[in-house]
């Protein structure tokens, strides 16, 4: 299908609540060759592997990027890019699991040590799955969940987790990560302080407003008043609450958190499109417009992978089937729109590029995430 019918089917399928379910079936073929050659590209073009780092990347660009390589091998059932597991700064680290070490690396960043965790179980689900020892990462994981653990602060606003040790932002993103490694990390351990961890979280996070009246989450709350504070509704914001609450509501057997995910899921794809396709409020097709940083560059994927893994943890075929349009959709727009000759994903994927898009190796990790994405749930 081209890019228009993939549109409508998106469109029209957020309305349908009954949708036909969808027979499970294996990755789609075309999409995972898509993944192959813009992960191709970044391995050959930008990463640095002797410095161990993406050109141009930070800690946690690097590390989502990489968690999209092993979500890439496991869809895949390769070991392509395993080098970049034990080449990269952050795979050594994990191997290392020194906690002075991470302290140094992360920097009292608590967002980017999230970032970090989901990273050392993806590299850690992917040695597993080959047989291989996957202890430092696990640990690693574990170090680095304890240390923002230890950031929850009942003085201001009530609770929530600080965004970095400053102690100056509760924000959005920082709480949704808690949410979801606390909930993911009581799956994997069967330790009760994670869920614990994770209830505490989404009580004080669902009453916080940070979830304004579209459905949509504001960057976090001002400091002062505890109130949203109206900034900008990013993307990954409205796709890392839904894996959090997926993976809550497996933990807890409370269904209900789906649906309350799937509010802002659907209220993403309403508002923070265009055509139908995922539209950050920083891209721009055209020249001479404003043009997103390397963090945003990563936002949009960063939604598609995560709502990859609220489908794995719903495990729902209705569910699986509302969103496959949508996921197929996002992964078009990315071949049609986003690629370009050298196999570069640009940072605009809603309109064909007209000088506006950012080509940097944080938009071609977001572009692969979404196609790693679409090539599980999308229709193919």
């Amino acid at each position: 299908m081209r890019l228009f019918a993939f549109v409508t089917m998106a469109s029209s399928m957020l309305h349908l609540g009954g949708a036909t379910p969808i027979e499970k079936r294996a990755q789609c073929a075309s999409q995972l060759s898509l993944a192959a050659t813009i992960a191709d590209r970044l391995m050959s073009y930008w990463y640095n592997p002797t410095l161990g780092y993406f050109n141009s990347g930070s800690l946690w660009t690097d590390a989502n990027t990489i968690e999209d390589f092993n979500n890439l091998m496991l869809a895949a059932g390769t070991d392509t890019y395993y080098t970049i597991d034990q080449t990269s700064q952050t795979g050594k680290e994990g191997q290392a699991a020194s906690a002075s070490a991470w302290s140094a690396t992360i920097n009292g960043s608590n967002d980017d040590s999230l970032w970090l965790i989901l990273t050392m179980w993806k590299i850690a689900d992917y040695l597993t799955a080959r047989g291989k020892d996957a202890t430092g990462y696990l640990t690693s994981a574990t170090e680095i969940y304890n240390s923002v653990a230890a950031q929850w602060d009942t003085t201001n606003c009530g609770g929530g987790v600080w965004w970095s040790t400053a102690h100056t932002y509760k924000n959005a993103i920082t709480n949704q990560l808690f949410l979801y490694t606390s909930a993911a990390g009581y799956l994997r351990t069967g330790q009760a302080s994670y869920l614990a961890n994770a209830q505490k979280e989404w009580t004080w996070l669902n009453q916080t407003g940070m979830r304004n009246s579209q459905g949509l989450y504001n960057d976090g709350l001002d400091f002062t008043t505890c109130a949203n504070n109206g900034q900008t509704t990013w993307t990954y914001n409205q796709g890392v609450i839904a894996s959090g609450l997926a993976a809550l509501s497996v933990a807890t057997g409370n269904k209900a958190l789906l649906d309350v995910a799937e509010v802002t899921l659907d209220a993403a794809f309403a508002h923070l499109t265009q055509g139908g396709i995922l539209k950050e409020s920083c891209d721009n097709a055209a020249s001479g417009g404003s043009q997103c940083n390397h963090d945003q560059q990563l936002f949009k994927g960063l939604l598609m992978k995560h709502l990859q893994y609220y489908l794995d943890m719903a495990n729902d075929p209705k569910r699986n089937a509302k969103y496959a349009p949508i996921l197929a959709a996002q992964a078009s727009a990315v071949l049609h729109y986003g690629k370009n000759a050298a196999n570069d994903i640009g940072s605009v994927w809603y309109a064909p590029d007209s000088g506006g898009s950012v080509w940097q190796p944080e938009a071609s990790a977001s572009g692969l995430a979404a196609i790693v994405a679409a090539a599980k749930y999308g229709t193919c």
